[in-house]
C-alpha cells in the first residue's frame, strides 16, 4: 500500500526499487525513530503518533518519485506535506528550527542506510533524487515553521464580509419577496430558501470564530467521542451524493476519538471545494487510512491544479482575505482555513497535493486518539 499524498492506488507504474521502497517503510521508520529520540532531545518525549506525524506521506512520495515516468521529480514535489510537517513542529512540540532540520537529515541518513542494507540497490540518480526531496522539504518545513512562530496574523473581518455577502444577499432578497407576496402558498418555499441562507451564515460564522480563537492562541473545544471515521465519511458520502457530482469511498475502517461534528464539517468542506473545482462529469474519491497511529482522511478531485505558489495561500485568511480587498474573483472563502483549525486542533494538519497530472488531493492527518491533545498548548 502506498500512502503518498496524490492518493495513488497500488503500486502499478512503480519501479522495482520504489515498491521495495514502499514495503521497507516501517523498518525505515523503526531506525529513523530510535535515532531521533537518542540525537533530539525535544523528541524523546514525543508520542509515536506526534513523533511520526506526517513523514510517512512524505516517504512514500520519495518512493514514488525513483520511478521514471512518475510525474513527481521529488518528494516534496507540488504538496505542502513538507510545510505541514512544519508547521505541526511550531504548534504541538518544543521543537526549534534545529530540531526540525536534523530529524530530516536522521530521515535521509535511515533511507541511506536502510535500503542498501536490505538488498536495495540504489544508483546515483536515486540519492539524487532522495537528496533533492530532503533538501526541499527542510526548506518548505522551515519556512511554515517560521511563520507559525512570526505569529502571523489572519485578516479575519475582510474575508467574512466577503464570503458572507452571497448568503446574506440571498436571504434578503427571499424576505423581500415575502414582504410583497400575496400567494401564501408560496411563501413557505420562499422562506425556507431564506432559512437555509441564514443558518448558512450562522455556519459561516461559527467556523470564523473557531479560526479566530486559534490563531488567537486558544485551542478550539473539542467534544471527543469514540466512533468509526469511515462510518461519518459514508454519511457525508450519501448526503453530498444526493445532490452533487458522484462521491466514491475507499479505504479501511478507522476507530478513533475526535470531534465528530468538527471532523464532519471539515470533511463536507473538503467536498464542497471539490464540487465546485473539479472537472465536470469526473467523481469525487474519499480515501480513508490509518498508519503509525495517525488517520489519513483525503479527498481527490480531477480538474485544473493549484498553482504551488499558491497551496499554502488557499489555508490562510490573511491571503484570502487581501485577495477580496483587491476585488479579484471569488476564492477558496472560509472553508479550507476552517478545516486546517479543525486538523490542528486535533493536534495534526491538512495539507494539498496538486498537479495537472495526478489531480487535486487534501488530506487530513491526525493522531487516532486526539484526547493528549485537547489541553495542548498553542502558540500565540
Amino acid at each position: 500500500m502506498t500512502l503518498a499524498s496524490d492518493q495513488k492506488e497500488g503500486e502499478d507504474g512503480l519501479s522495482e526499487t520504489s515498491r521495495r521502497m514502499l514495503a521497507l517503510r516501517d523498518k525505515v521508520f523503526a531506525e529513523w525513530e530510535r535515532s531521533v529520540r537518542g540525537a533530539v532531545e525535544q523528541a524523546a518525549e514525543l508520542r509515536h503518533p506526534v513523533l511520526i506525524d506526517t513523514l510517512p506521506v512524505f516517504y512514500d512520495n520519495i518512493a514514488e518519485s525513483l520511478s521514471q515516468g512518475q510525474v513527481r521529480t521529488h518528494g516534496a514535489d507540488h504538496t505542502t506535506v513538507a510545510a505541514e510537517h512544519g508547521g505541526e513542529r511550531a504548534r504541538v512540540t518544543s521543537y526549534d528550527h534545529v530540531a526540525l532540520i536534523d530529524e530530516y537529515q536522521l530521515l535521509r541518513r535511515a533511507i541511506l542506510e536502510v535500503l542498501p542494507r536490505e538488498g536495495v540497490a540504489l544508483g546515483a540518480a536515486d540519492v539524487v533524487i532522495i537528496d533533492a526531496s530532503i533538501d526541499a522539504a527542510i526548506k518548505q518545513a522551515v519556512h511554515a515553521f517560521t511563520l507559525v512562530h512570526n505569529g502571523l496574523r489572519e485578516r479575519l473581518a475582510a474575508a467574512l464580509t466577503h464570503d458572507l455577502r452571497g448568503p446574506l444577499q440571498a436571504a434578503a432578497t427571499a424576505l423581500d419577496l415575502i414582504v410583497r407576496m400575496e400567494d401564501v402558498s408560496r411563501i413557505h418555499d420562499v422562506a425556507a430558501r431564506a432559512s437555509k441562507s441564514v443558518h448558512r451564515m450562522g455556519g459561516m460564522i461559527g467556523e470564523l470564530l473557531d479560526s479566530m480563537a486559534f490563531h488567537g492562541g486558544q485551542r478550539v473545544p473539542l467534544d471527543l467521542a469514540r466512533f468509526d471515521v469511515r462510518e461519518l465519511a459514508a454519511e457525508v458520502q450519501r448526503d453530498v451524493a444526493a445532490h452533487g457530482p458522484d462521491v466514491e469511498l475507499a479505504g479501511t475502517s478507522v476507530l478513533g476519538w475526535w470531534d465528530r461534528k468538527a471532523l464532519r464539517r471539515a470533511l463536507e468542506n473538503m467536498l464542497s471545494n471539490a464540487r465546485k473545482y473539479g472537472a465536470p462529469g469526473t467523481p469525487i474519491r474519499i480515501k480513508v487510512d490509518e498508519v503509525h497511529q495517525r488517520l489519513l482522511l483525503t479527498v481527490h478531485n480531477e480538474g485544473e491544479p493549484i498553482p504551488p505558489g499558491e497551496q499554502e495561500d488557499i489555508f490562510q485568511m490573511y491571503r484570502r482575505a487581501e485577495a477580496a480587498a483587491r476585488g479579484e474573483k471569488q476564492g477558496w472563502g472560509i472553508g479550507l482555513p476552517y478545516v486546517r483549525t479543525v486538523a490542528e486542533s486535533h493536534g495534526g494538519s491538512v495539507g494539498v497535493d496538486s498537479s495537472r497530472e495526478r489531480g487535486t488531493t487534501f488530506v487530513i492527518d491526525i493522531p487516532v486518539d486526539c484526547r493528549p491533545f485537547r489541553s495542548a498548548p498553542t502558540l500565540a
